[in-house]
C-alpha cells in the first residue's frame, strides 16, 4: 500500500549533502517526493511509496549521510499527492 509521509529531520543536516543523499536513497528505493532546507536549520521531506520502502527510507533519515548528526526526526502521515519523482529544492 502506498503512503505519504511528511518527515522533518533536525540536527546537523544542512550543508552536508543531506538532501542529495536523500535523493539517492529515494531513487534506489523507488520513493518519490522532495527534500528542502528549512530556515530553522532542519530538512523537510515529503516522501511517497510502498510502506516497506518508506520504512527503509525513514530508517536512513535517522542516520543520514556520514557527516550528518541527526538529533530528532518528526514524521506525520498525509494524503497521497502522487509525485512523479524525487526532487531537491
Amino acid at each position: 500500500m502506498r503512503k505519504h509521509l511528511n518527515i522533518k529531520v533536525f540536527g546537523r543536516v544542512q550543508g552536508i549533502f543531506f538532501r542529495a543523499t536523500a535523493k539517492e536513497q529515494a531513487d534506489l528505493l523507488g520513493i518519490v517526493g522532495f527534500a528542502k532546507n528549512i530556515p530553522d536549520g532542519s530538512v523537510y521531506i515529503e516522501a511517497e511509496g510502498e510502506e516497506e520502502k518508506l520504512d527503509k527510507f525513514v530508517k536512513w533519515c535517522y542516520i543520514g549521510p556520514s557527516m550528518a548528526e541527526v538529533e530528532k526526526v518528526e514524521i506525520t502521515e498525509d494524503k497521497l499527492k502522487n509525485f512523479l519523482q524525487f526532487e531537491i529544492y
